[in-house]
């Protein structure tokens, strides 16, 4: 099998893929085609078929395993595959570990990290709504653990959550350290609850996709919520503590053309904000080289970093 993270402009795949995402949709002379999005554990890619009704395109749907024909095209820098023929697969026929893209990290040593970072918190307050998500409920904690930050951008893998969480935490205890007028255990409590909506915002895997939910709330104002919830159980919880909690979650995106319902008030907020878009935008930069592993050179215009890219010389 080729995955999907060694294929490069000009290669003709016949492989199995999940089909994470079909679309129909009608080009501007009024022809269909479909979106599709093809998926393994090494990531995705967008495809198009061209001629759905051609005999060769089987019937198929979102979260079936497809073998596809076709060739792999660059398009505006991205890679696509402009798919020929599918055809449907039944089970037996491909292994499903095979295409669920999983972290290169070690699951239980980022979750006992974390825990290590919740024992340093010094409030009893924060400490106990955080041992109120992550230890004493069970079931979110294995979503949490297992779901991915993202659809599509950047951690959208199995652990990418987890993963993305303690990478921002970890910037955030750095920042303590170089401005010791930063509020640790605030800061610390921030970065680890920023982005716990997003076990609601986001289905599990394999679907890996926006519930309804996620699309009408999202994950920046379900976590808010989750906190107050959790906080309400605590008996004595400060407001003033809540509140600048909620508020660091609510401005973590920084603007509100970015999502966020706040704009960052307090330092802490501030702090958050800059080492989520910190790991987030490494993180991107990180998976667009390692889908381009092959190439030493210039990897064209990218619309996220607005810039052409390129691996730096040795």
């Amino acid at each position: 099998m080729k995955f999907i993270r060694d294929l490069k402009e000009g290669d003709r795949v016949s492989d199995i893929y999940l089909c994470k995402h079909k679309q129909a949709a009608v080009t501007k002379n009024g022809k269909p085609y479909e979106n599709v999005i093809l998926q393994d554990k090494t990531g995705t890619v967008d495809a198009k078929v061209w001629e759905p009704n051609n005999p060769g395109i089987g019937n198929y749907d979102t979260l079936d395993y497809i073998e596809v024909y076709g060739d792999v095209n660059n398009f505006q820098g991205s890679l696509q595959v402009s798919v020929k023929r599918i055809r449907v697969c039944q089970e037996g026929e491909y292994n499903p570990a095979d295409y669920l893209p999983v972290s290169g990290k070690d699951n239980d040593t980022m979750y006992l990290e974390l825990l290590e970072l919740i024992d340093s918190i010094r409030n009893p307050y924060l400490k106990q709504l955080l041992e109120e998500f992550f230890v004493k409920d069970k079931a979110f904690t294995k979503a949490f653990r297992y779901s991915s930050a993202a659809k599509t951008v950047h951690h959208g893998f199995v652990g990418g959550l987890l993963e993305h969480t303690l990478s921002v935490t970890k910037l955030c205890e750095y920042y303590c350290s170089a401005y010791p007028i930063l509020k640790r255990d605030l800061l610390l409590t921030a970065a680890m609850c920023h982005d716990i909506g997003k076990v609601k915002e986001i289905s599990p895997f394999p679907e890996n996709d926006y519930t309804d939910d996620g699309q009408l709330l999202g994950h920046i104002v379900m976590g808010s919520q989750m906190v107050a919830e959790k906080a309400a159980k605590i008996d004595g919880f400060p407001h003033v503590m809540l509140s600048q909690v909620q508020h660091c979650i609510l401005a973590h995106h920084g603007k509100y053309e970015y999502g966020s319902p706040k704009l960052p008030a307090l330092m802490e907020a501030m702090a958050l904000n800059y080492a989520d878009d910190t790991d987030a935008k490494l993180e991107t930069f990180k998976e667009i080289l390692e889908n381009n592993s092959g190439n030493q050179g210039w990897l064209g215009y990218n619309r996220l970093f607005e810039s052409n890219l390129r691996v730096a010389k040795e």
